[in-house]
């Protein structure tokens, strides 16, 4: 025969309690420090990924114009040296 003990459903009553309040803190913990990271990282100078990826692409774009002017400015001076005229010097300058 089961007896109904008032004590026993007090007690789980309040472990229930204290462990529902225990996992809201630890919510609560939680988001404080989320937030206090990003307050952090968001003070110094990173960049967002977009803002990477913009960057690098424009370098890469960049590099490439540099090698096709390069390119460009060697066949000048190749042109320059079979025909005995310096094309790659500036007007006026052998003047």
């Amino acid at each position: 025969m089961q007896t109904e003990n008032k004590f026993f459903e007090d007690f789980v009553k309040m472990a229930n309690g204290f462990a529902g309040t225990m996992a809201g803190a630890a919510r609560e913990s939680e988001s404080a420090f989320k937030e206090k990271v990003k307050q952090w990282v968001g003070g110094m100078d990173f960049v967002s990924r977009e803002e990477f990826e913009a960057v690098k692409a424009m370098a890469a774009a960049a590099r490439d114009e540099v090698a096709a002017l390069k390119a460009e400015l060697a066949g000048k001076g190749a042109k320059a040296k079979k025909t005995g005229t310096d094309e790659t010097a500036p007007p006026g300058a052998g003047v």
